[in-house]
C-alpha cells in the first residue's frame, strides 16, 4: 500500500509469483489521504536534530493531521508523492484548501516551526495509481518557508540510482510495521536496489519512474505515513517515498519515485 498515515501495511515487498503479486498490489498503498490511506514510519532509523534537515517538511489536513511528508525544493514549492494530493476515491486531486504544510517542526507534538496553507496543487496529468508511476505532486505554498531548500538530482547524475549507492529516507511514519507514527522525524540509510531486484518484486515496475531502495535481510525502511517524504543522495533530492509491501521484510526493497525522471516537468512548476 502506499505509505500515508491512518492506512494498513504499506506495498513495499518483492512477489514471487504472479498470483502473489496480485495480492501485494491490492495491499500496496500510498502514503496521501490522512483517513482512509496507509501510514509509514521510518523503519530502524534514529531521530533527527532540529535543523539537521530543515527541508523536511510535513504535510497534514486543515485540521492539523499528518498523513503524508515532503521536500522543500524552493521556498514556496515542496515535492511529495501524487497520492498524497489524491483522493483514494474517485481518484481526483484534492482541492488546495485541504492542505497544510509544516516546516521546521521535527517534534509533531510542538507547535514549533511554521505552518503554511497550498495555494496550488500539481499532479501529473499522467498519474493514475501509484503502483503505475508518476506518483509526483508538487505544493505551491502561499507564502514562503524561511527553510533552506533541498536541490534536485540533476539529469547528469547517474551515480544517484547505482545499485548499492546509499541515499537516506526522512519521515514521522510508523517505526513497526502495523504501529503507531513517530511524533519525531526520523531517517535511515538505504542502498539503492537493481532494478531487476525491484522488477522481481514488484511486477508492475516502471524503471524510468521508479527505484527501489533497501536492504536483503530487512529491517530498516520507510513505513505507513511516510509517503512523499524525501530520499536524499548525496545532499541532492533523487527520490519520493511511494509505495511497498509491509514494513522491512526481507526481500522487499520499498518504491520511490525516481526524480530524475520528472526533471522537465518540474522544472515547469518551479
Amino acid at each position: 500500500m502506499g505509505r500515508t498515515q491512518g492506512g494498513k501495511s504499506r506495498a513495499l515487498r518483492r512477489i514471487a509469483a504472479v498470483g502473489a503479486a496480485v495480492a501485494a498490489t491490492a495491499a500496496a498503498a500510498p502514503a496521501a489521504n490522512a483517513a482512509q490511506q496507509p501510514t509509514p514510519r521510518i523503519l530502524g532509523g534514529a531521530e533527527v536534530g532540529q535543523g539537521q534537515a530543515s527541508w523536511v517538511m510535513a504535510i497534514t489536513d486543515s485540521s492539523g493531521k499528518h498523513f503524508c511528508g515532503g521536500a522543500l525544493v524552493s521556498p514556496t514549492k515542496v515535492v511529495t508523492a501524487a497520492h498524497c494530493a489524491v483522493s483514494p476515491v474517485g481518484g481526483v486531486v484534492r482541492p488546495a484548501s485541504d492542505f497544510r504544510v509544516v516546516g521546521g517542526r521535527v517534534d509533531l507534538r510542538t507547535a514549533q516551526g511554521e505552518v503554511r496553507q497550498v495555494e496550488r496543487v500539481w499532479v501529473p496529468p499522467t498519474y493514475r495509481h501509484y503502483t503505475e508511476g508518476d506518483d509526483i505532486a508538487v505544493f505551491t505554498l502561499r507564502a514562503p518557508m524561511p527553510q533552506r531548500p533541498v536541490p534536485l538530482v540533476e539529469a547528469a547524475d547517474t551515480e544517484v540510482y547505482r545499485p548499492g549507492a546509499l541515499g537516506r529516507v526522512y519521515g514521522w511514519g510508523t517505526t513497526s510495521e502495523g504501529g503507531p507514527g513517530s511524533p519525531t522525524l526520523r531517517s535511515v540509510a538505504l542502498p539503492v536496489v537493481p532494478d531487476g531486484a525491484c522488477q522481481q518484486a514488484y511486477p508492475s515496475f516502471v524503471p524510468t519512474s521508479m527505484f527501489c531502495a533497501g536492504y536483503p535481510e530487512g529491517g530498516k525502511d520507510a513505513c505507513a505515513g511516510d509517503s512523499g517524504g524525501p530520499f536524499v543522495v548525496n545532499g541532492r533530492l533523487a527520490g519520493v517515498v511511494s509505495f511497498g509491501t509491509g514494513c522491512g521484510r526481507p526481500g522487499m526493497p520499498g518504491v520511490y519515485t525516481r526524480v530524475a525522471g520528472f526533471l522537465p516537468e518540474l522544472s515547469e512548476q518551479l
